[in-house]
């Protein structure tokens, strides 16, 4: 019997989901924000007068794109969901230890369950920023990091956020930062680019492992940022990152964006790369006795930053515990740019840093930069090109979907639908292998993929971009005036932060 997989957007008025109630088109005030996520959307069928027609209409549309076979791989994927295996047992393989030979086709359903888990912590970066030029907290976080997963829906993924992280606006990337228009606004220089969240006793115990996660945020809506990039590889230890090898490179404008600072303002006293090593770095400290993993994801650009983050960590060792033990770190990212040369791939790989790449095999971005010469190229042609500026290879193993293989999108050409985050992972959830019919596996709801696109059929009904802020933002004062709220301010960086750079050796006038 299939699934009814849009009861949950309909009808319209607010709807409650996990004790929460929302409007399908969110809101911005944390005192009454509730926007329906990733993770807090599901195929729960809501039953009311208003709906119940359409939801018929949709369920039969599912029936003809459902047939008995594809009822048959859901059923078999189920039952090897529930098999006797525990994520606690095997978190090292999928965690890569073994490049998940044999787990990507077929399509193990832990690891596809681990991926969207994962993927929806990097969406979380989406659901959470301010895009509003009109907002004078536009390039900010919505939330405080201490009500992060609770304010998305997200409480039940079990971790907890211990710091958010910031990166300078003032680098040549203009169409990834987002600013406001008004003069008065939270920072002219800052945006917020991701966090750092650590796993809860509950969680920790039901994964094997203290999983310490960095999610950074990429593009959701415009590809321009490709552009802006310079193309232009230079070594990786000219911004003062660790490498004995002088022949290591990567892009430029991701370097320059993970190393930059401006001391003038508050947010940006540290540089990304700072914010990233003192954190690890404590909280390694803080869990040093336990299991532990690092575990590091992001989409578009922010996959670079992964990329290159888990780079910086096992390079400067702060993955090596004081007893010797060894913390596995892995990146788990989706529709990535290449980042650096052959040289850094291997530098990569010899660092044992495990890097799992999901790309849809339509989007142009996991292309870029290195279009002529990169991996698919001749070893001894690339063995010529090796010392140019734009010789570039990916790093880690690759996971290839199609969007064309989902009954639910449509067939367009449209490169920012076959970038978008939320279609990656509905095309994670129905990927089973390859030549493997396309049957979801969890029932995660399509309609999410519309969330910030034009992507899905429109006999689903469906409305395009849907997610949108209530009155953009704007609420009633007590006088009757319509206003911005004032939010919390969020906090900078930890007290303790220029203690622990001491102790690495990154020297600091701060």
């Amino acid at each position: 019997m299939a699934i009814s997989i849009y009861s949950t957007l309909l009808p319209f008025p607010k709807l409650s989901v996990s004790s929460r109630k929302y409007h399908p088109f969110g809101g911005s005030n944390p005192s009454n924000l509730t926007i329906p996520t990733t993770s807090t959307v599901r195929t729960k069928a809501l039953h009311s007068k208003t709906s119940d027609s359409l939801t018929s209409i949709i369920t039969e549309l599912e029936k003809e794109s459902l047939n008995k076979d594809d009822q048959n791989q859901r059923q078999e994927d189920i039952n090897t969901t529930h098999d006797e295996r525990r994520l606690s047992d095997v978190w090292r393989e999928l965690h890569g230890q073994d490049d998940w030979v044999g787990l990507l086709d077929p399509m193990d359903p832990l690891l596809r369950s681990e991926l969207i888990r994962y993927g929806e912590m990097a969406q979380a970066c989406y659901d959470a920023f301010d895009f509003d030029p009109f907002s004078k907290y536009c390039g900010s976080c919505r939330f405080v990091h201490r009500s992060f997963f609770p304010s998305l829906g997200m409480a039940h993924h079990g971790y907890y956020v211990s710091r958010y992280l910031f990166a300078t606006s003032n680098i040549n990337l203009p169409n990834f930062f987002k600013k406001s228009r008004w003069p008065k606004v939270w920072s002219k220089n800052a945006n917020w680019i991701g966090y750092v969240a650590v796993s809860d006793d509950e969680t920790t115990a039901r994964l094997g492992r203290r999983d310490i996660s960095i999610a950074w945020r990429g593009t959701v809506t415009r590809l321009e940022w490709i552009v802006d990039l310079m193309d232009f590889l230079k070594p990786i230890s000219g911004n003062k990152i660790p490498c004995p090898d002088p022949t290591v490179k990567v892009e430029s404008g991701f370097l320059d964006l993970y190393t930059d600072k401006d001391e003038t303002c508050r947010y940006l006293t540290f540089s990304a790369r700072e914010q990233i090593l003192t954190e690890i770095k404590r909280l390694v400290e803080k869990y040093s006795g336990e299991e532990l993993s690092i575990t590091i994801t992001g989409h578009s650009l922010g996959s670079a930053l992964a990329i290159l983050s888990a780079y910086d960590i096992t390079e400067t060792g702060l993955n090596v515990t004081a007893d010797g033990q060894v913390v596995p770190v892995s990146v788990l990212s989706f529709a990535g740019p290449r980042v650096g040369n052959v040289r850094f791939k291997e530098r990569l790989e010899s660092l044992g840093v495990k890097v799992l790449r999901v790309v849809n095999v339509h989007d142009v971005v996991p292309k870029s930069p290195g279009l002529f010469f990169n991996e698919h190229v001749a070893p001894r042609l690339m063995k010529l090109a090796e010392g140019l500026p734009w010789s570039y290879s990916h790093v880690g193993v690759q996971l290839e979907l199609d969007h064309k293989n989902s009954p639910f999108l449509k067939q367009t050409s449209d490169p920012v639908c076959a970038h978008n985050l939320e279609a990656h992972l509905h095309l994670l959830d129905g990927y089973h292998g390859k030549g493997h019919r396309f049957v979801l596996a969890s029932g995660r709801d399509p309609a999410l993929v519309n969330k910030a696109s034009d992507f899905l059929k429109d006999h689903y009904l469906v409305p395009p971009y849907w997610r949108q802020d209530e009155n953009k933002g704007m609420v009633r004062s007590k006088d009757g005036r319509w206003i911005q709220p004032e939010r919390p301010k969020l906090d900078d960086h930890p007290e303790d932060t220029h203690h622990h750079l001491k102790q690495l050796g990154l020297f600091s006038d701060h």
